[in-house]
């Protein structure tokens, strides 16, 4: 009846005022409209910088309308991922909403206006939680190198923008005997600000780390899972939580962790989403009975399978440029496409021991998710909407059309190191080049070669999808490009590495007397058309998973369709006792490469 008495009253101040306040009125809903777009991705951000600007007094007739606005939004009902179950606001609340949709005039839809973290939260059913929900984020195993030199890192980036909400807490888990002071120094010294946010970048700083707790794990993750629990709930009270748990972890010590928090650590309040890190499994088999093992304790919807690699601005590119420009999505078939390169490949050699040789090896670790998942998202038809689950839909069609691979259609590479620091793996078969052929048997893509090359210790950072084209039929001008017919090829290259670029070759005319042909690139350089620093890979996925977006993660049919198109090969490789052939470190990789472009007829371009 309260909220009733004061939207009342403010539509009776509203209607004495009208006349002296029209442009006022009109004025705010419209700014208020403009809002909601951005407030749909930013919702944390924004409700900090509104919170912030609570000084710039609105009129005071509209004062309290909005004010009964806002507990209005904040008690509407939300779905939330631990149960699956849906909280239903009270009547009086709905009373509430409708007096103030009337003292406006023009009421916003609350799914409209809220943030994406509050999609599936919420206040709970009957508004007993009190203000925004509380979020807390729990990283488990907090001391490794993982944690220290990207998570956290990416963490307090997203904090420093206002991503993540006022009230957060951060908690680091791991079975070291240390204190929250010896937490917070360890995260401190690999925390450091972008050239963007230096502004009060110590004052965020020391506010995070504030907020930073440390959990000692013990010997018994059950008893470990829930003090991290009760310490969780310390920090949310009585309001509506949601948490985020971040497994960097070994893959063998993944359930081990996983299951205790899903029995002791779990909220009931809210939310509960876990953040699993690849590589996926040791052999498909093994990969599907810890989905199995998953599955049975958390719903697929709280599962997000993490690749920092597919958190590039590179991957997000190819449906943007494909999907918004008429130019491009007609082109996108086998009809004008001859050949895709996916390339991938890293100078630096220094997870070889960690990663590469531990026996996963780059199959495991890049081809197995990056690469397939680029794969699928360049190759998938359009899906219904931007709906993470709609745009898994179609990138599971497309792993499940994958043909098989054939060995021969395969070169291994192995990283020759003269420094000693990896000689004692060289009696090792774990591979860290690979390069392959592949195909895809549906309509689209009937025919057109895919090729893929990735490794470690190359000539440098390389990471880019190149589309060829066909040649142009009946060329009239071939004869104006000699003998090598490739030269009038017209090219498609998305480049994250080494400087982001999307780059279009075509052909044109040379000026001055005579006709000589040429290939230019048309180019856009990012650093040359867009000011800023581009934001960690970890950064844009954390806040994917915070808003609930899982279109970059995979599902756990993604993940048994990508192992049914690898696991033929890798024993086959096993059987044969196949051995990769060696490389220098700087080197552009196995010349076997070269021959196995050229079978399917490709070029390889050569600037490594």
């Amino acid at each position: 009846m309260a909220g009733l008495a004061v939207a009342a009253s403010a539509a009776t101040v509203a209607s004495f005022h009208f006349r002296t306040q029209a442009c006022g009125l009109r004025c705010w809903i419209a700014a208020k409209l403009k809002l909601r777009k951005a407030l749909k991705r930013h919702g944390w951000q924004l409700q900090r910088n509104l919170d912030a600007r609570r000084n710039d007094r609105i009129p005071d007739h509209l004062e309290a309308a909005l004010l009964t606005e806002n507990r209005t939004h904040r008690n509407i009902h939300h779905a939330y991922d631990s149960g699956g179950e849906m909280a239903s606001a009270s009547s009086d609340l709905l009373g509430s909403s409708t007096v103030s949709k009337n003292s406006l005039q023009q009421g916003p839809n609350p799914s409209e206006i809220r943030s994406p973290v509050q999609d599936e939260e919420s206040s709970m059913s009957n508004g007993h939680y009190d203000g925004e929900p509380s979020l807390c984020i729990a990283v488990i195993g907090a001391t490794g190198e993982l944690a220290r030199n990207k998570v956290f890192p990416a963490l307090f980036a997203l904090y420093y923008s206002g991503f993540l909400p006022r009230n957060v807490g951060i908690f680091g888990y791991s079975r070291k005997k240390i204190t929250d002071e010896d937490l917070r120094a360890i995260i401190e010294a690999n925390l450091t600000c972008r050239v963007d946010h230096h502004e009060n970048c110590d004052d965020k700083l020391n506010e995070f780390l504030k907020r930073t707790y440390y959990i000692d794990a013990g010997h018994d993750n059950k008893v470990g899972m829930s003090r991290l629990n009760s310490k969780m709930a310390q920090i949310e009270g009585t309001r509506a939580a949601n948490r985020i748990f971040y497994l960097a972890v070994p893959q063998e010590s993944l359930l081990d962790v996983a299951l205790p928090l899903a029995d002791g650590a779990q909220t009931k309040k809210g939310w509960n989403r876990i953040i699993i890190e690849k590589p996926f499994g040791f052999t498909g088999l093994s990969s599907q009975r810890v989905t199995q093992s998953l599955l049975s304790r958390f719903e697929e919807k709280q599962i997000y399978r993490i690749d920092h690699l597919l958190g590039k601005d590179l991957i997000e590119n190819l449906t943007v440029l494909r999907f918004s420009n008429l130019v491009f999505e007609p082109l996108w078939s086998r009809t004008y496409i001859r050949n895709v390169q996916v390339i991938f490949s890293e100078e630096t050699a220094t997870e070889i021991q960690g990663r590469y040789f531990g026996n996963y090896g780059i199959i495991r670790d890049i081809v197995h998710s990056h690469i397939l998942q680029t794969i699928a998202l360049f190759a998938m038809e359009p899906p219904v909407s931007l709906d993470g689950e709609d745009i898994r839909d179609e990138k599971v069609k497309v792993l499940r059309s994958i043909r098989k691979v054939d060995l021969e259609d395969v070169v291994l590479g192995q990283l020759k190191d003269t420094s000693g620091k990896v000689d004692r793996y060289t009696k090792s078969m774990t591979p860290t080049y690979f390069a392959a052929a592949m195909y895809i048997d549906n309509a689209r893509w009937d025919g057109v070669p895919f090729l893929i090359k990735t490794g470690i210790g190359l000539m440098k950072n390389r990471a880019e999808i190149r589309i060829q084209f066909r040649h142009v039929p009946g060329n009239i001008y071939r004869e104006r490009f000699g003998h090598d017919i490739d030269l009038d090829t017209n090219e498609l290259v998305l480049r994250d590495q080494p400087e982001e670029a999307i780059l279009l070759k075509v052909n044109n005319k040379v000026p001055g007397l005579g006709l000589q042909l040429d290939a230019s690139e048309l180019n856009l350089l990012y650093r040359d058309k867009y000011d800023t620093e581009v934001p960690d890979s970890y950064e844009h996925l954390l806040l994917d998973v915070l808003d609930g977006d899982s279109h970059l993660f995979m599902r756990s049919d993604e993940l048994a369709a990508a192992w049914n198109v690898l696991t033929p090969v890798i024993h086959e490789i096993d059987q044969n006792r196949v051995a990769p052939e060696l490389y220098e470190a700087g080197d552009k990789g196995p010349i076997n490469a070269y021959y196995l472009a050229a079978k399917h007829g490709v070029r390889w371009d050569d600037d490594w």
